[in-house]
């Protein structure tokens, strides 16, 4: 990393898609952190490569109009948010024009009509989180927090501006339990799951803890009422804390089997509008924003316009988020997802909704499904396609193969450029129109970029 150079003033004609102000110099791309467009800055080289350099703002010699304070401590530090000084407004603004550029540039099209954003409150919306720790003790001992910015260093935070204030306030307290245990150095992360009822946290241990470890997890969750879970390895190894000790602590042997029934967790989330409960495992994928996946939900199934006795396919449905709720609309609907855990989760949601008998549900690879496999399944009048940042080449491949097409396609996305390339396919080499296309501020105050977009059938 270069950081001996000393400090150039830089003209900022834009911003990247990670926030970053975009200078040029001497016919190479300089990309300034902490810049804003129209803004004159004094930066200094942090690193510099062939092709550009990025530099660090060290002064604002002329600000932007659009610049704010920014309110947490740990802006500019902190990789969680890079977008803080930047007032609210504008950063929609920017999403959607990232959207835009995306659909053009790589996608060469435009939609018919831009959706209005989905947007709402700009702080305390992350009901989701992981949360990197380390033991550093030149810092004074444990640390929770995410990582510093382009670093593999944790944060050292006390409060988190975009957590609920509850969860914020449990860091430092966090931090002194996880200093307190015996395997403090085999804990490197918590993920953090809040349901409408109850706060999970979810302690990636490498080694089990001990007894006394044990005792100390069981007192910090009756202390706060919350969930602890256990995970040995992957994702699927979960297990909620039991009230007794029913771990091997080092050297102490097994602990005496318990006859009581196994907790059970008390997280869901809700959908009101549809009348709907979704009961989630903790490192199960839900949507970071409780409040704008609501919006998000009610926005995609009006634009899906799902009628009675129609044919619909949800696809990677997951628990359900979406497959659910058109049902409640009197629609049949096929949800499909990679997994066959989560198919059977979402089965259970549709039974514990008494929408069973609206849903079906299967496990099929998305990624590699060809034109025969898909046609197989169909037809379908509708589609929704929620895939992850990947997006879904191969699936738009084989719908715009098969003699049979859905009349419309709802495409949930949180990558702009996978879905301008799906997009492509669709319209370029398959029967469809771009009918609009709109951001959701999924993430305020980071670049991140949630979108919806419509693709209608050709008039004939």
């Amino acid at each position: 990393m270069v950081n001996s150079d000393a400090p150039l003033e830089y003209e900022i004609e834009s911003l990247d898609l990670d926030a970053n102000g975009i200078a040029r110099r001497d016919g190479k791309v300089i990309f300034v952190r902490g810049a804003l467009p129209g803004e004159r800055v004094s930066a200094q080289v942090v690193r510099r490569k062939a092709s550009y350099e990025v530099a660090q703002t060290v002064a604002v010699i002329r600000a932007s109009s659009q610049r704010v304070a920014p309110p947490c401590p740990n802006f500019g530090v902190c990789g969680g948010c890079s977008m803080q000084h930047l007032e609210e407004r504008s950063q929609l603004a920017i999403k959607q024009r990232v959207l835009e550029d995306q659909l053009k540039h790589l996608g060469g099209m435009k939609a018919h009509t831009m959706l209005r954003p989905i947007a709402g409150v700009g702080w305390r919306y992350r009901y989701r989180a992981r949360l990197s720790v380390r033991n550093v003790e030149k810092k004074g001992g444990v640390l929770i927090g995410f990582h510093e910015r382009a670093s593999r260093y944790v944060t050292d935070m006390t409060e988190c501006r975009v957590l609920p204030e509850h969860l914020s306030d449990l860091l430092v307290p966090m931090r002194k339990l996880i200093g307190s245990l015996s395997i403090k150095d085999q804990t490197p992360q918590i993920e953090i799951a809040q349901g409408e009822h109850v706060l999970a946290l979810v302690f990636r241990v490498l080694r089990p803890p001990s007894r006394a470890d044990s005792q100390k997890l069981r007192a910090f969750e009756r202390e706060h009422d919350l969930e602890i879970w256990l995970q040995a390895k992957g994702p699927d190894t979960i297990v909620l804390l039991e009230r007794e000790c029913d771990v091997e602590g080092e050297g102490e042997g097994k602990s005496e089997p318990s006859d009581r029934e196994p907790r059970k967790s008390r997280l869901s989330y809700s959908l009101p509008e549809f009348g709907i409960r979704m009961p989630f495992r903790p490192t199960d994928f839900t949507q970071v924003n409780h409040l704008i996946n609501r919006v998000l939900v009610k926005r995609a199934i009006d634009l899906l316009a799902p009628q009675r006795g129609e044919q619909i396919a949800d696809l990677f449905c997951g628990l359900g988020n979406f497959t659910l709720p058109i049902a409640r609309l009197g629609a049949d609907v096929h949800g499909i997802e990679g997994s066959n855990e989560l198919v059977n989760r979402a089965r259970a949601n549709a039974l514990a909704n008494s929408l069973e008998r609206r849903c079906q549900f299967s496990s099929r690879n998305l990624f590699t499904i060809t034109p025969p496999q898909w046609a197989a399944l169909g037809p379908f009048d509708r589609l929704l396609i929620d895939p992850p940042r990947e997006g879904a080449a191969e699936l738009v491949k084989a719908i715009i193969q098969t003699d049979w097409f859905p009349r419309r396609i709802v495409y949930v996305s949180c990558n702009p450029a996978t879905l301008a390339r799906d997009a492509a396919i669709l319209v370029h080499q398959g029967p469809y129109e771009l009918s609009s296309a709109g951001v959701i501020n999924m993430f305020p105050h980071t670049s991140h970029v949630e979108s919806m977009a419509v693709f209608d059938l050709k008039a004939k």
